[in-house]
């Protein structure tokens, strides 16, 4: 298994400029449970770091208190949508990367509602083709040396 992780400039006391690396960290909303205990298996195996929820409602309370580096959302979800919830996860965390997954490729996202630097997935797709569109959202980022 490989691990996939993030680097970060940080200055030590010094002011010297150290990089600091984490395990990318990804936040899945999705209401299928099925759905989301795949992906999360996916994910988990090609080395990111998942905590999964089943609505957008439990995703911003765990955006309120751990960072994240990704939300990867359903569109599509009873209660708040996933759109609303990428709406409300960029006032939390600005720099957050999103990805919608949707079985509804048609789905109209309102004029200028969805983050202009979002990824759409459309359902259905090869576990393989989510790891290999995050991967590239994260490519400057392993702990493989693929820097």
């Amino acid at each position: 298994m490989r691990v996939v992780a993030r680097r970060h400039v940080i200055y030590d006391a010094l002011g010297v400029i150290r990089w600091k690396e984490h395990m990318v960290r990804i936040l899945l909303a999705e209401d299928d449970r099925v759905m989301r205990d795949h992906l999360t298996r996916a994910l988990e195996r090609a080395g990111y770091e998942v905590d999964a929820v089943e609505s957008g409602l439990d995703a911003v309370g765990l955006l309120e208190q751990a960072d994240y580096d990704l939300l990867l959302t359903d569109i599509v979800m009873p209660g708040m949508d996933g759109i609303e919830l990428a709406q409300q996860a960029g006032s939390i965390v600005p720099d957050l990367r999103v990805m919608f997954i949707t079985g509804f490729s048609a789905v109209a996202l309102r004029g200028g509602s969805r983050r202009p630097d979002a990824k759409i997935l459309s359902k259905p797709f090869h576990l393989r083709d989510l790891v290999l569109e995050v991967d590239k959202m994260f490519a400057h980022g392993t702990l493989s040396g693929q820097f």
